[in-house]
C-alpha cells in the first residue's frame, strides 16, 4: 500500500495549523467604503442595493463615526443631485459649495483622522448621464472634459479631501490633475486613478444610486470605459496613469477582472485596488435573502479571493458589515 511522505492534509487537520499557514489575511485595514449623500434630509434606501441608503450629509456624519470605531480607514463620496442642478457642461461639479465639497468639509472638520475619497466624473452632474462633456452626436469630447475634471479636483482639495478618484476614463487626466493639484500647494493631496475601469453590465444599481441611468437612457460607455476582453490594454493604462502621477491604482468591476489585479500587481508592484462593485454586492444581497448562500462566508470568502489576487484593499458597500463581523471574530 502507497503511503506518501508528505501529506497537505496535515496541515488542514486543525484550526491552529490552518492558521499557521493561512497565507492572507483581511482585515479592516483593506476596506474602502463607498456613500452616497444626498441633498435631501435623512435617508434612502436604494431599491436595487438591500442595506444601502443614501444620506444627508447629518446621517454621513453618523455613519462616518461608526466607521471609524470600527476601523474603517477609508469613506469614498458619491453625490447624487436633484435634476435642477445638472447641465450639460456639469458646471455644479466644480462648486464651492457643491455637496461633495461640503460633505468633504464636514467630515474633515469632525473627523480629521478619517481618510476621505471623493469620486472624480462628471455623470452625477451631467443632464445625459455620461461621464463628460459631449458634442452634437452625443460624443464625450476629451480634452474639454479633462479641463472640467481639474475643475472638479481642485474644488475637491480646496474643501479638503485626501484622495481624489477620477474615474471618468478619459486620455490624459491624471497628469493635467496632478499637475493642477501641485501648482496649487495641494502637493499631498493622492489621486487614486481608475485606471482600468471595464464598460461594465455590472454598474446598473450603482446608476439607480446617483440617478444617472434614467439620463443615460439607451446609450453606452463604450467609447470611453475599456473592452471587457481587454487585458493587455489595461496594462497600457496602468502604465500611463502612473507615468502621469497616479500614487494607486485601481480595477473595476472586481470579481470578473481578477486576472488584472493579478496581472497589475505582477507587473507594477504598485498600491493596486479593486472595486466589489454594486451589481457585484446585489447578486450576494439576493442570493443571500433567498437563502441560497452564506452571506457573511461568501462575502468574506470574496475578499480573501481580492487579496490573493494582489489587491492592496478592496471598495465595497459591505465595508461597515465586514468591519462588524471581523470584530465579532
Amino acid at each position: 500500500m502507497f503511503h506518501p511522505r508528505y501529506r497537505p492534509r496535515r496541515m488542514r487537520r486543525d484550526e491552529f495549523s490552518r492558521r499557521l499557514m493561512r497565507e492572507h489575511v483581511f482585515t479592516a485595514d483593506d476596506l474602502i467604503w463607498p456613500v452616497f449623500v444626498h441633498e435631501l434630509p435623512g435617508r434612502a434606501p436604494v431599491a436595487s442595493m438591500p442595506g444601502v441608503e443614501r444620506l444627508s450629509i447629518d446621517e454621513l456624519l453618523r455613519e462616518a463615526e461608526q466607521a471609524l470605531q470600527l476601523g474603517v480607514p477609508v469613506i469614498d463620496l458619491f453625490p447624487v443631485l436633484d435634476a435642477s442642478r445638472k447641465s450639460l457642461d456639469a458646471a455644479e461639479a466644480w462648486n464651492p459649495d457643491g455637496l461633495a465639497q461640503r460633505a468633504v468639509r464636514a467630515l474633515k472638520q469632525r473627523f480629521p483622522e478619517l481618510g476621505v475619497m471623493t469620486d472624480v466624473a462628471l455623470d452625477p452632474y451631467t443632464t445625459h448621464g455620461q461621464d463628460g462633456i459631449i458634442d452634437a452626436r452625443g460624443y464625450v469630447l476629451n480634452d474639454v472634459t479633462v479641463e472640467a475634471l481639474v475643475k472638479q479636483s481642485l474644488s475637491h482639495a480646496e474643501a479638503g479631501v485626501d484622495i481624489v478618484s477620477p474615474s471618468d476614463m478619459m486620455d490624459g487626466r491624471i497628469g493635467a490633475i496632478r499637475d493642477a493639484l501641485d501648482e496649487a500647494g495641494h502637493i499631498h493631496a493622492r489621486i487614486m486613478a481608475y485606471s482600468a475601469k471595464y464598460a461594465s453590465a455590472f454598474y446598473g444599481p450603482f446608476r439607480d444610486a446617483v440617478g444617472s441611468a434614467g439620463n443615460l437612457g439607451k446609450a453606452d460607455k463604450k467609447t470611453y470605459q475599456m473592452d471587457p476582453a481587454n487585458g493587455d490594454e489595461a496594462l497600457r493604462e496602468i502604465a500611463l496613469d502612473l507615468e502621469e502621477g497616479a500614487d494607486m491604482v485601481m480595477v473595476k468591476p472586481g470579481m470578473p477582472y481578477l486576472d488584472i489585479v493579478w496581472r497589475v500587481k505582477q507587473e507594477f508592484g504598485v498600491p493596486t485596488f479593486a472595486y466589489h462593485v454594486s451589481g457585484e454586492y446585489a447578486m450576494l444581497k439576493a442570493a443571500a435573502a433567498n437563502g441560497w448562500l452564506d452571506e457573511r462566508k461568501c462575502v468574506m470568502e470574496t475578499m480573501i479571493g481580492f487579496k490573493r489576487a494582489g489587491a492592496d484593499g478592496v471598495l465595497t458597500y459591505y465595508a461597515p458589515q465586514i468591519a462588524r463581523w471581523l470584530k465579532e471574530a
